[in-house]
């Protein structure tokens, strides 16, 4: 039976443990050539490695997603690798806690830069990738803080201007077939995930008051495998009349 994404390059951002690596692993499962990116050299070679040793086709190019340089750098790794790159996805990004009222400018700024011009830059590089081809899929991941705000401000404005950004894209690509959307997942269990219920995120426990009042705790979270099959779902033929969409994952705790 042929696979998924059999002949597709993708290319992941912060793919190197957690929700990332979960959706280059199961790419690479359904037939697709994988570009990992992470800050950490360790972590993104241990990363490869597991995927190749499964049989997968992967590589892995250190790249911070504050840094504008990026995209283009791993893009063109991609291309000279695999020839051409047929799927973006926007993962990259960091947590914090910080209450408004505690927000610093460089703080604010900082986390702006990371989570979203980072995408924003890797949208762009794709979009000019992908129209000549008039082929594509672009999938960000946001969060569920994209509508549900309870973690910190300048953390929760990103995943806002994600959910908006995505739909921008898409509203431009209408009528082609480039496709784009968000996955935004609850609660998942990861490194992130599990230092914010501990209050151990930048900026501490002060808005974790918030949690317990928008949250149905009485569901699970959700794991990473949860959200990969979600990108799969997005970057697969199955979603192939999807765009401008935000699919929230997160067993129903943030209904």
């Amino acid at each position: 039976m042929k696979k998924l994404l059999e002949g597709k390059t993708a290319i992941v951002t912060g793919a190197s443990k957690g929700i990332g690596f979960a959706i280059a692993d199961l790419y690479a499962e359904e037939g697709a050539n994988v570009v990992l990116t992470a800050r950490g050299k360790e972590g993104l070679d241990k990363a490869v490695k597991a995927i190749k040793t499964k049989g997968g086709q992967a590589i892995g190019v250190i790249a911070d997603n504050a840094d504008p340089e990026a995209p283009a750098r791993v893009f063109k790794e991609a291309i000279d690798t695999f020839g051409q790159v047929d799927i973006m996805v926007n993962n990259a990004g960091v947590g914090e806690m910080f209450a408004i009222e505690k927000t610093s400018t460089e703080h604010f700024d900082e986390i702006m830069q990371i989570n979203l011009a980072g995408p924003f830059r890797y949208c762009r590089e794709a979009v000019n990738h992908m129209m000549p081809r008039n082929e594509g899929r672009i999938i960000n991941v946001s969060s569920v803080n994209g509508t549900t705000p309870i973690c910190g401000v300048a953390y929760t404005s990103t995943k806002g201007g994600i959910n908006t950004m995505t739909l921008n894209i898409a509203m431009r690509l209408s009528g082609t077939k480039i496709r784009c959307n968000a996955i935004a997942p609850g609660v998942t269990d990861t490194d992130a995930a599990r230092a914010w219920a501990a209050g151990e995120q930048e900026g501490g426990g002060e808005m974790l008051e918030f949690s317990d009042k928008y949250t149905n705790t009485s569901v699970p979270s959700t794991e990473p495998i949860d959200q990969a099959y979600a990108a799969l779902y997005l970057a697969s033929e199955m979603g192939r009349a999807v765009t401008g969409q935000v699919i929230q994952v997160d067993n129903g705790q943030f209904l």
